[in-house]
C-alpha cells in the first residue's frame, strides 16, 4: 500500500492540470497504519527497516511535492494513518472521525509517527498521545492544529472540493514556490527564516504569475496565470 501511495503521489507530477492532490479512503477506517502481521517476526530486520524507511519516505515526499495536498478523514486514523494526516499540508475531517497513536499498547511505540505528530501538535498534546495511546476527537484534533477543519461528514466531500478549488484559481508556481518555502523556512531561526523568504519574495516578483497578479489588482480585474494562459494555445 505505501508503494502503491507513493507511485499514486508521484503520477503525473509534472503534469500541468495537475494542481492539487486529495488523498481519501473507502470504508469506516481512514487508515489504520502497518499490518501488524507484517511485522510479527522479530528476525526480519531487513524487511523491517524497508517498511519503515519507505513509510518515512513517503511522509516526506508529501512536503516536497509541488502542489498542496489535502487529507481527506472521514474515520478512524491510528498510528502510521495519523503520521499521514499530519504530513499533509490540509486535513479536513468529519465529526466522526478519530486520531490515536496506540503502539505503546502492544508495545511497539509509534516514534516515527511522533516526528509529524510533533510538528504538527503542541508537544504535550502529541506526548500524551504517544504515551497514552488514548484518541483525539475531531474537534480536538481540531483545536490542537491536527487537522484544519471539521464539518459534517455529509459536507466532507462539499468542503474538500471547495477548497482544493480555491487552490486551483491560483497560480501553480506561485504556490510551488510557497510551499517549498514554508517547510524549508519552518525548521529555521527566526533571522534565517526571514532571510530566506526575503529572497523569494524578490524572487516571486521576478515570476511571470507574479507580475500578472499586481497588474491585474492595480487594473481591478481577474488574473490570467500562466497554465491559464497555456491550455488556451
Amino acid at each position: 500500500m505505501l508503494q502503491s501511495l507513493r507511485r499514486d503521489l508521484l503520477h503525473d507530477v509534472k503534469s500541468r492540470e495537475l494542481r492539487v492532490i486529495v488523498i481519501a479512503a473507502e470504508g469506516p477506517v481512514f487508515c489504520s497504519g502497518h499490518d501488524l502481521k507484517e511485522l510479527s517476526s522479530e528476525d526480519d530486520v531487513k524487511h523491517h527497516s524497508q517498511v519503515f524507511e519507505l513509510c518515512a519516505e513517503v511522509m516526506t515526499l508529501i512536503q516536497k511535492l509541488p502542489v498542496p495536498v489535502i487529507a481527506k478523514v472521514n474515520g478512524l486514523a491510528t498510528a502510521a494513518g495519523c503520521q499521514l494526516v499530519a504530513s499533509c499540508d490540509i486535513a479536513v475531517a468529519s465529526e466522526k472521525s478519530q486520531f490515536a497513536t496506540p503502539g505503546v499498547n502492544i508495545g511497539l511505540f509509534c516514534s516515527t509517527p511522533g516526528v509529524a505528530l510533533g510538528r504538527s501538535l503542541p508537544r504535550k498534546v502529541a506526548l500524551e498521545m504517544l504515551f497514552t495511546g488514548e484518541p483525539l476527537s475531531a474537534h480536538e484534533a481540531l483545536m490542537h492544529g491536527l487537522v484544519s477543519k471539521v464539518v459534517p461528514e455529509d459536507k466532507l466531500e462539499e468542503e474538500t472540493m471547495k477548497i482544493s478549488q480555491k487552490i486551483c484559481d491560483s497560480s501553480k508556481s506561485v504556490l510551488a514556490l510557497g510551499k517549498a518555502t514554508f517547510y524549508r523556512q519552518i525548521t529555521q531561526d527566526l533571522d534565517t527564516a526571514y532571510k530566506i523568504t526575503t529572497k523569494v519574495m524578490v524572487d516571486n516578483l521576478t515570476l511571470r504569475d507574479g507580475q500578472e497578479g499586481i497588474e491585474a489588482f492595480v487594473q481591478k480585474r481577474k488574473p490570467v496565470w500562466t497554465h491559464s494562459q497555456e491550455e488556451k494555445k
